[in-house]
């Protein structure tokens, strides 16, 4: 899709993950946007990292890595100061809050309060604390603010309680600074992808650490309620999500693009299979309907020890 502004002038200031590598979405679209020609400041988690070293060899030189954790808000300020210091009057075009952590995904009574807090201080308040740090220089450029949200932020899932919650606040955050952004020029667009394979269910290890954290903040009686055998399930879970997600990237990636250049973007997008269909059942039928919609479609296991309890009482009534 040709784009009248499509060249080195535009700069955009993207983070290209939270998994410790830099890797997904945010990796492909650094690289996708460098091969444009777009200006890239790229932040990254690790500046030292694997994924910041792919980045210097594959770019080009106008591709700029920064060092930044977005839960950091030092160095999302020295970031703002090298960005503005190379862009001077010219401006930043273009933000894209991309940065964003999945946890490990459980029943919501399961969850620490850990994995809440750090999901919100990842997904909603460091993109907040960017947008609102960056700002200046988008309302000078009458740019672009594109943030990453999920499907989860937009629809109920299971399994997603803090993962959700997080990125539904980024979506309501998003349409209301759309509204009160209009006047100054700038464009806000939010992106509903649906699964794709980016690694931001993270690795073995990190599972290990964080279902020990679950567990050891169980109560006695809830620990037992489910029972030993149900946690297990939730790490095969983890084990199968990559065979449901897709790999092309290029929906999103398209998607990015269209938000960053088109002269009239869209609000919201919906890249991926199933995204949109998924909104408008949630949106458009009964709530009870959805929610028989998506049992049939994730499936009812595990079963927590309790209630097969209960069941087998009631059969042998």
């Amino acid at each position: 899709m040709p784009y009248k502004n499509c060249s080195a002038a535009v700069k955009i200031l993207l983070q290209t993950g939270r998994t410790g590598s830099d890797t997904g979405i945010g990796h492909a679209l650094a690289k996708y946007l460098d091969s444009l020609g777009f200006v890239v400041f790229a932040g990254v988690l690790n500046k030292d990292g694997p994924g910041a070293e792919e980045l210097r060899r594959a770019c080009s030189q106008r591709l700029s890595l920064l060092q930044l954790d977005i839960t950091n808000p030092t160095q999302v300020k020295e970031a703002y100061l090298k960005v503005a210091e190379k862009v001077q009057n010219t401006g930043l075009w273009g933000v894209v809050n991309n940065a964003g952590i999945l946890g490990f995904p459980a029943d919501g009574e399961l969850l620490p309060m850990s994995m809440y807090r750090q999901c919100m201080d990842v997904n909603f308040f460091g993109a907040v604390e960017v947008s609102k740090t960056f700002l200046p220089l988008l309302r000078k450029s009458r740019g672009r603010l594109v943030n990453m949200s999920s499907m989860a932020g937009g629809i109920p899932l299971p399994k997603y309680a803090a993962y959700g919650a997080s990125k539904a606040a980024l979506s309501l955050f998003s349409g209301v600074i759309r509204q009160e952004l209009s006047k100054w020029g700038v464009k806000v667009a939010l992106v509903h992808p649906s699964g794709f394979r980016t690694g931001i269910q993270g690795t073995s290890e990190l599972w290990d650490k964080q279902e020990k954290d679950l567990l050891e903040n169980l109560p006695a009686a809830v620990r037992s309620d489910y029972g030993d055998d149900y946690f297990p399930e939730l790490r095969r879970y983890l084990l199968r999500m990559p065979a449901y997600c897709e790999a092309d990237l290029s929906p999103v990636l398209n998607d990015v693009l269209h938000a960053l250049l088109a002269p009239r973007p869209h609000s919201f997008y919906t890249p991926g299979k199933g995204a949109y269909l998924h909104h408008c059942v949630f949106y458009y039928f009964p709530v009870w309907f959805y929610d028989f919609f998506i049992s049939k479609l994730l499936g009812t296991k595990p079963v927590p020890r309790a209630l097969r309890t209960a069941e087998a009482k009631d059969k042998s009534l």
